[in-house]
């Protein structure tokens, strides 16, 4: 099997789950299965692993293991198939929140401005609507706003203005009809930095992204078993900053909520205060572990 996905902090993450041999666990984010293999090769006879993916082609990867369930669907319905699955609850659950490099590295996914390729960008590619749809359909507001909340892009409000204005002479179809339509907006130096942030807003928006985060966060809380827990890699700081405040706070705002005897509610105790970073050698070895971040929490 070619490599589909090299996992990043690989043993920092599943050591983090302190595996016990006999429990159930979830990999939310499938891939390439480094973290699920990593995880089997600690559970006993007697545990269990489940694990998510929306893209039909990582469905390839699944090992042939009877402890292991692959689950066709997107992460936040984690809770719904935790009552399915394991009734008790999970031990444990990891999340690595990056898109995978077989994504990226597919031209005709386009999710790259790499490749000349339909621009698509979908996980699932069995439905839903493309980057294509986005960029031709969406208002100017629309736009500038999913540009400049999802991609922290600069300028962003005269790129949706661009991108209109070259949907007016002829469809955006293509990651070359895009780049083309915001070529005038590209900065001198470093404009590959500035097309990663408006792909990124884009394929945000076409997966829903932050929607799921913030739905698979409450599922896992609703999934642990208390003492069970969760492992979170993010990449951004968007994706972070939500995942950082659900588990200090219980919530996505940020905003401690106490009961009546003016305890907090937050369902978990962070682990480290700090998020966890790859070494430099990780970082030298795969380029995408540059940007990530382990967070760590327990269940009460």
């Amino acid at each position: 099997m070619n490599v589909y996905h090299k996992p990043v902090l690989l043993r920092q993450s599943v050591d983090a789950l302190i595996i016990d041999p006999d429990g159930f666990y979830a990999d939310a984010t499938f891939g390439g299965g480094g973290h699920s293999r990593e995880i089997l090769g600690r559970l006993s006879p007697k545990g269990h692993l489940m694990a998510f993916d929306r893209d039909a082609d990582a469905l390839a990867n699944a090992p042939e293991d009877e402890r292991f369930i692959l689950i066709h669907n997107n992460f936040r319905f984690i809770h719904n198939y935790t009552l399915l699955n394991a009734g008790n609850g999970l031990d444990g659950i990891l999340a690595d929140l990056g898109v995978s490099s077989h994504q990226f590295d597919t031209a005709e996914r386009g999710f790259s401005f790499r490749y000349g390729a339909p621009l698509d960008m979908r996980m699932n590619v069995q439905g839903g609507k493309t980057a294509a749809d986005v960029v031709n359909s969406y208002t100017q507001e629309e736009l500038e706003k999913v540009l400049r909340l999802f991609g922290e892009v600069e300028n962003a409000g005269r790129l949706a203005r661009l991108i209109v204005a070259a949907r007016t002479v002829a469809p955006i179809l293509t990651t070359d009809d895009l780049d083309n339509a915001i070529a005038a907006a590209l900065p001198t130096f470093a404009a590959h930095k500035y097309l990663a942030k408006v792909y990124q807003a884009l394929r945000i928006e076409v997966n829903e992204e932050m929607r799921s985060l913030e739905k698979f966060l409450s599922g896992a809380a609703a999934s642990l078993k208390s003492g069970g827990r969760l492992v979170v890699i993010t990449y951004h700081s968007l994706e972070d900053r939500m995942v950082k405040n659900f588990l200090k706070y219980g919530n996505i705002s940020g905003e401690e909520q106490k009961d009546i005897f003016g305890r907090s509610t937050a369902p978990f105790r962070a682990i480290n205060r700090k998020p966890i970073l790859p070494e430099e050698e990780e970082i030298a070895a795969n380029t995408r572990a540059r940007s990530a971040k382990l967070r760590i929490a327990e269940m009460r």
